[in-house]
């Protein structure tokens, strides 16, 4: 498990640790069954505080991504294919989402919106 935070980025650094953990587990880096770092050690491997690590992990385990076995540790929790495919889509939709309440604030038509989409697509070559 590779993470990487930032002080300059404006996301919290609680939210960064949830993100990159979150998108490992959707992709299949980590898996279910795989054991995370303790709290402690990832706060350490961040230079970040436990408190931090640990509110990432509360939030990981509430939304079911992983969980906690007491002098054990903390691991992937098993999410079935179809689950996966359908949080994936969330979070393309959140972001699809954002892009387009920033259209309606920007003025920019639907038409428009469709066609700088169409023209992403095409240069990032995603058919």
């Amino acid at each position: 498990m590779f993470i990487t935070t930032s002080e300059n980025n404006p996301i919290p650094l609680y939210q960064q640790i949830v993100d990159q953990i979150r998108s490992q587990i959707m992709i299949g880096e980590l898996r279910a069954g795989d054991s995370l770092p303790s709290i402690r050690q990832l706060a350490k491997d961040l230079t970040t505080s436990v408190i931090t690590t640990k509110r990432a992990y509360q939030e990981l385990e509430r939304e079911g991504y992983i969980y906690t076995r007491p002098g054990k540790g903390s691991f992937v929790a098993p999410i079935s294919p179809e689950k996966i495919e359908e949080l994936k889509r969330q979070v393309v939709s959140e972001h699809l989402r954002q892009a387009v309440k920033a259209a309606h604030v920007l003025g920019i038509e639907k038409n428009v919106l469709g066609e700088l989409l169409n023209k992403i697509l095409k240069e990032m070559r995603y058919e």
